[in-house]
């Protein structure tokens, strides 16, 4: 059984094990954020971590930018960097119990961090808290990671069927601005709810 309680990531801010960490924003994320213009945008960065996407969002101008993660920690740590960042943004709840909507979620190892028994309800979920016209874009590992712990990896084939009868428009391309530990290995996604 995988074990991927509060309690586990918890510990893994608390022990500082956190590989997914760039410790900036992801290369592909910025150039995307960059390209925004409408800064009433509601955005969600679901298991957002420490979240740097949400700081660089943030600092740019997009007040509504929410950020929901299992572990305190890491929330914790979003405020301590960025004091200013509303408190009442930073949600400590399970991404699957939420009941907000937004225009726009960010995925940025997320996905790859949930038991992958989990997929399609996630894709299910995705579409339900979007907004008519939302849209889900970010990055989706396509490599063969892990079987028993986060990474967990796939491939564009896989990610279709949980994201076709949700999504239509969807966008899997290969990264070419990745991270240079992820170089090759990211496929950035855009889709836009039904």
């Amino acid at each position: 059984m995988i074990n991927l309680s509060e309690s586990f990531w918890e510990n893994k801010y608390k022990t500082n094990k956190i590989g997914w960490d760039l410790g900036e924003v992801s290369p592909p994320l910025k150039a995307y954020f960059d390209q925004l213009t409408d800064k009433e945008l509601k955005i969600l960065i679901p298991g957002g971590g420490n979240s740097y996407e949400a700081e660089y969002l943030f600092n740019n101008g997009f007040k509504n930018v929410y950020v929901v993660d299992l572990a305190k920690s890491a929330l914790e740590n979003i405020k301590k960097r960025v004091p200013n960042f509303p408190e009442a943004q930073l949600i400590h709840a399970n991404f699957f119990d939420l009941d907000v909507t937004f225009d726009l979620v960010i995925e940025q190892t997320f996905f790859c961090a949930i038991n992958p028994e989990l997929r399609s309800k996630y894709a299910e979920k995705m579409s339900n808290i979007l907004n008519k016209k939302g849209k889900l874009v970010g990055l989706l590992f396509d490599a063969k990671l892990n079987e028993d712990h986060p990474p967990f990896g796939g491939n564009k084939e896989e990610y279709v069927t949980y994201f076709k009868t949700h999504f239509s428009d969807i966008k899997m391309e290969k990264c070419y601005n990745s991270y240079p530990n992820r170089q090759g290995m990211e496929l950035f996604v855009k889709f836009l709810k039904k």
